[in-house]
């Protein structure tokens, strides 16, 4: 993906090789607690040192694992014309919602418990946007349902209504294959994903240095299935990481390396997204906070090793705010990460579509907003393109010292070209007044509303959907 402006950089090529050193001295020396059998054999077999629980990794295991990385992977669509290039051969942004959310937030009912319908709505709005191109996760915690029955009828409610790219969640082995039995009665074809990588997981290791045992098994699943995998360290400097920038940067990467290395030993060339998730601390409370300049100071520089060093594709979250109501704060801090996100180069965006309350509630309202925020930065980021870096020293002498542009044929034929926002006002005073003297959050709440009486209720047929819960039948006997 290419930019035209300058990208943003915060730490060195030396500070580059500084941090990998340091997180192979920690691989080597500390080690990571894998709490998974399986892992730790698999480790073992190839060379690791293991002791108890803990895995030393040597620097020649990690490195070769690097290099088995794809730069660049395709992660498929049910509708093919949704496919995404993703790493150095993609051409446009890849966004998606946060994960994790429990609450879900409007005007007219305010916060409130996440629930299966909720969830729908979402996948609605994003199947709808043009900015999102992978869809799922956990934008809203369902509640309602069973946890027996929450993989299933996730999964049912993303094949129902959309056909982008798909982000799963993770699980026991048993629960996973599930998901993908379901993912390949709706592509027809059993065994599809085997080399369709189509849905994609975001796993965390527990920092300091640790992967837990359903994180393992995810890893081990998803990674068995040839499906991308998003490792993704949350560690929080000062809390969960040293107080220091670069050592949580350090921290971070080590165990996204410890990570990379299980899946690339389980499947060499699997799809992997490093995900550059850690922030700081609020020092006065101990608390995850996402509005801090700092916190995406690391996040740059995680970037930085994923894209500079490494060249393997990156993940950063986006549009997170700490926030809780779409006001001046979400604003500002929302831009404030989107626009080092972006003009950092990062090939994904996550938490960027009506994140609130440090990723805890996704507002319907905030969605609408991000969608035109995400968009003001890709044109910023798109720089000065070919038509406008012409000078117009034709134009400009034809016009002369008293005539005007506004009626230039040029004019007529580019004004088109000009962005426009979505849901921002750009009319006079007097006109906003005529029109109820609404603000945005306003027009968004009926934008929103607008987009969801407009989507299908199903993309899938009545077939389709008659086997698939009839497969959720069989499952749940």
């Amino acid at each position: 993906m290419s930019f035209t402006v300058s990208k943003l950089r915060v730490v060195s090529k030396g500070d580059l090789y500084r941090i990998h050193d340091a997180s192979i001295k920690v691989l080597e020396e500390t080690g990571v607690v894998f709490e998974s059998e399986k892992a730790r054999e698999l480790f073992q077999k190839h060379g690791a040192k293991v002791s108890g629980k803990v895995v030393h990794i040597p620097q020649e295991l990690v490195e070769k694992s690097i290099a088995a990385c794809p730069k660049s992977f395709t992660q498929h669509g049910r509708n093919s014309a949704n496919s995404m290039a993703i790493g150095t051969m993609q051409k446009q942004l890849v966004a998606s919602t946060q994960n994790g959310s429990v609450y879900v937030q409007d005007l007219d009912q305010g916060r409130r418990r996440g629930t299966l319908k909720e969830y729908e709505k979402i996948t609605r709005l994003c199947q709808a946007s043009n900015i999102v191109k992978v869809v799922g996760g956990i934008p809203a915690e369902p509640s309602d349902v069973k946890p027996e029955e929450r993989h299933l009828k996730l999964i049912y409610t993303l094949l129902k209504h959309t056909d982008k790219p798909l982000l799963g969640v993770n699980g026991s082995s048993k629960e996973i294959r599930e998901m993908f039995d379901m993912v390949e009665i709706a592509m027809g074809k059993r065994d599809y994903l085997i080399d369709h990588p189509m849905i994609a997981v975001a796993v965390d290791p527990t920092s300091p240095l640790r992967y837990d045992s359903e994180p393992c098994e995810t890893i081990i699943t998803y990674a068995r299935h040839g499906q991308p995998i998003y490792i993704n360290s949350c560690s929080l400097a000062g809390a969960t990481a040293p107080i220091s920038l670069l050592g949580t940067t350090t921290l971070m990467n080590a165990e996204i390396l410890a990570g990379l290395t299980l899946i690339q030993l389980i499947n060499p060339g699997n799809p992997f997204v490093y995900v550059s998730g850690s922030t700081v601390a609020d020092m006065k409370t101990a608390n995850f906070v996402t509005g801090s300049p700092e916190g995406y100071l690391i996040v740059i520089a995680g970037l930085q090793m994923a894209m500079d060093l490494y060249a393997i594709p990156s993940r950063a979250m986006a549009g997170t705010t700490d926030a809780k109501v779409p006001d001046c704060q979400a604003g500002y801090e929302t831009m404030q990460n989107l626009f080092m996100c972006l003009l950092a180069g990062a090939h994904f965006i996550n938490c960027s579509l009506g994140c609130l309350d440090a990723i805890m509630t996704t507002s319907y309202e905030k969605f609408i907003i991000d969608e035109e925020m995400i968009s003001r930065v890709l044109r910023v980021t798109r720089g000065i393109d070919s038509f406008d870096k012409e000078t117009f020293v034709d134009v400009i002498q034809d016009v002369g010292h008293s005539g005007g542009y506004l009626t230039h044929p040029t004019t007529f034929a580019h004004f088109r070209d000009r962005w426009q926002p979505t849901v921002s006002y750009w009319d006079t005073y007097e006109k906003w007044l005529e029109k109820g003297s609404e603000d945005v959050v306003a027009r968004a709440n009926r934008k929103y509303k607008q987009v969801l009486e407009a989507s299908p209720e199903s993309l899938i047929d009545i077939a389709l959907e008659k086997e698939l819960l009839n497969y959720m039948k069989f499952i749940n006997k």
